[in-house]
């Protein structure tokens, strides 16, 4: 038992400590500040391999060779801003973990707030329709109680 518990714990620790190595330490820049804006940058970049999570995170080549690919942009002296532009212009708006919000993405960042309105809104009518208290019911005249009971009396 202490030792499956121990065998647990490791794995567990190396599976936590996993995404936080994925910057290598060959892919770092001498420079503080500019290195601190690679990291910034991979956190907002989306792993187009990963799909989940941000290159900061993952160990897949690609996400590595865009990590590299930002740090070089760095060094040249260009902006967050015109990285970000060059990486939505060559993988689109997808690969960015924020995607921007304009009308051809209107669907995908309001449709499950509706969907969501609607069907909350059809479960209201359902139970306001349910419990609404059907009219007062009329008397039955003269003869069609009589008729009334000659059919429950079965004669």
């Amino acid at each position: 038992m202490r030792r499956s518990l121990g065998a647990f714990a490791i794995a567990l620790a190396v599976a936590l400590a996993a995404p936080a190595a994925a910057v290598q330490p060959e892919e770092k820049l001498a420079d503080p500040q500019k290195e601190q804006r690679a990291q910034e940058l991979g956190e907002e970049i989306r792993c187009l391999v990963c799909q989940s999570e941000s290159i900061a995170n993952s160990n897949a080549d690609l996400a590595k060779d865009l990590r590299v690919l930002i740090r070089e942009k760095i060094q040249a002296g260009q902006s967050n801003q015109e990285i970000k532009d060059f990486l939505q212009s060559r993988y689109g708006d997808y690969v960015l973990l924020r995607p921007p919000v304009k009308p051809e993405t209107y669907v995908l960042w309001y449709g499950p707030a509706a969907i969501t309105a609607l069907g909350a809104l059809g479960v209201g009518v359902f139970f306001w329709r349910r419990n609404k208290r059907p009219a007062a019911q009329q008397k039955l005249s003269a003869d069609e109680q009589r008729r009334l009971n000659h059919i429950l009396d079965g004669e």
